[in-house]
């Protein structure tokens, strides 16, 4: 059965014990720091004080609209301020909130509004029309809220600010209804409670090596993954620096000129700003941190941006399902000549327990490999309206999260392929995250995507599609002796496809699924 969006009134005894909601986070952090600057974004910058006000007058805004405990609130914009100001709102009046991929069709769109049975459509102004296509489509859909290009307030509405209050939600209930990028399919919408929020931005404050006085560069979508570190930036008083997409030399700019000291980069974006932008000759000793997340970075092209950015590197790994919760690198576990430990994702963050275990829920013993599966206060609910899918998800009351890892003798988990990823050929498993691995060690690669294609003999042959670095020719049958060489043959491409860039998903990773469709077309075996 698939849990519900909301939970049965609890009793005086068990109330007065609940735990902190997202909604208790935002006012905290909102009602601390009044004349601090919150939002940087262009020339708008943006005090405590406004935001909080702001707030109040969307919760004006989207409560004339009906919102309220346990109704939907869908957004599409570029990233802006109100990116996240609508969501404190929906949380605020005890509704939950759904980000909506800019780069999504309206189709995409109208399939996850259903799904997510929203109630109000808020976009900024450059996609008022795309809106109201969607409007039309989704019976649950009332309502179209219209943010200006520039910020603030809709056309024709009007607020007085109040006093923000946490509302009606408690720590069970729904505040992020996500929905997974759909490399495999229909996306599915994972329902995040209170609870959930409130874990990650602990695990953020504790874990994570946060600057005492963050300033938090936010390139990638406020309505996605990269909110996370903005309740944890907020509640110490720091400033979110918000940009509109990612381009490497504007990216050191902005770094530059704001003296950003933390940010979240995923591994693409780390590789072009190496082979693109010369970060040696910035001035970036503001950074403090950089998280590196959503998948593997190559230990040779990391060792690389630590010689050239700094020791400011650490490695993040969970999954939508979890809050993003799982394990950390810390900086000090980078500071190592050995290439293999930079492989690493590291230890579970604080509270979080994680197995690895076999087909048939069995712990590995240590330096095998065997499925990840964890339990922790950040893990969902489940997948909205798929209860098959929530039971395989959490089967035994943990989350079975797909990736594949071994452990060592010091607790340090490497993360070798995702379960669907790894090829079988010839009888031997094969990961491809090691190939890749391989192939980014040539001085000629810049990122690598290694992927299994179907083979009458062997079942499955290792091919890859591979980027060249600036001003570098990639000599195809030595990049394969190369291969051969540092793993052996069994792992060397059968075939390799040179590429100006790697496909990927709306969400910054690499999208297997495109790279294998023409392959796997006319085979049996679905695309995985």
């Amino acid at each position: 059965m698939t849990p519900s969006a909301t939970t049965q009134s609890p009793s005086p005894a068990s109330a007065a014990s609940a735990g902190a909601t997202l909604s208790d986070l935002i006012v905290q952090s909102l009602t601390r720091h009044s004349s601090s600057e919150a939002f940087v974004a262009g020339d708008r910058r943006l005090t405590y004080a406004q935001v909080r006000d702001l707030v109040s007058q969307y919760m004006g805004a989207l409560g004339r609209r009906g919102v309220g405990l346990g109704v939907g609130v869908t957004m599409l914009s570029p990233n802006m301020p109100e990116s996240w100001i609508v969501q404190a709102a929906t949380y605020l009046l005890g509704g939950r909130f759904t980000g909506l991929q800019a780069l999504a069709s309206v189709q995409d769109h109208i399939v996850v509004c259903e799904d997510a049975e929203a109630a109000v459509l808020v976009v900024s102004a450059p996609f008022e029309e795309h809106g109201r296509q969607v409007l039309d489509q989704v019976d649950s859909l009332r309502h179209l809220l219209v943010v200006p290009t520039d910020g603030g307030l809709p056309e024709g509405e009007s607020y007085a600010a109040r006093a923000l209050d946490a509302g009606p939600a408690t720590e069970s209930d729904v505040a992020w209804l996500q929905y997974t990028g759909g490399t495999t399919g229909r996306p599915k919408g994972v329902m995040l409670p209170h609870r959930a929020m409130v874990q990650m931005a602990l695990s953020h404050l504790v874990d994570f090596e946060q600057p005492h006085l963050p300033r938090y560069l936010a390139a990638a979508p406020l309505t996605h993954a990269t909110v996370l570190s903005v309740v944890p930036t907020l509640l110490c008083g720091g400033t979110v620096v918000v940009e509109q997409g990612f381009e490497p030399g504007r990216f050191l700019d902005v770094i530059e000129a704001e003296r950003i000291n933390c940010l979240i980069g995923i591994p693409t974006m780390i590789y072009a700003l190496l082979d693109h932008a010369r970060p040696e000759t910035r001035d970036l000793s503001s950074l403090e941190v950089i998280w590196y997340a959503t998948g593997p970075m190559s230990p040779v092209r990391l060792a690389e941006a630590r010689e050239r950015i700094g020791p400011v590197f650490s490695q993040i790994y969970g999954q939508t399902e979890s809050t993003g919760i799982g394990t950390v690198l810390p900086k000090a576990a980078h500071e190592t000549a050995d290439l293999e430990r930079l492989g690493s994702c590291g230890r579970p963050v604080l509270a979080n327990r994680i197995r690895l275990v076999d087909d048939d829920g069995h712990d590995v013993p240590v330096g095998e490999v065997g499925e990840i599966v964890m339990r922790n206060r950040g893990v969902m609910l489940g997948y909205r309206n798929l209860p098959e899918q929530t039971d395989e998800a959490l089967k035994n009351g943990w989350l079975h999260t797909g990736d594949l890892a071994r452990q060592d003798d010091e607790g340090l988990l490497y993360i070798v392929d995702r379960k669907k990823d790894m090829i079988v050929s010839g009888g031997f498993n094969i990961y491809a995250s090691e190939v890749e691995a391989a192939l980014t060690g040539h001085p000629s690669v810049s990122s690598a995507a290694v992927i299994g294609v179907p083979d009458e003999r062997w079942g499955e042959t290792v091919t890859a599609f591979v980027v060249a670095r600036s001003g570098q020719e990639i000599d195809v049958p030595a990049l394969q002796a190369f291969v051969k060489q540092v793993k052996g043959s069994m792992y060397a491409p059968k075939e390799v496809v040179v590429v100006d860039s790697l496909p990927q998903t709306a969400v910054g990773k690499v999208d297997k699924k495109s790279l294998r469709a023409p392959y796997w077309r006319d085979s049996t075996r679905n695309v995985h």
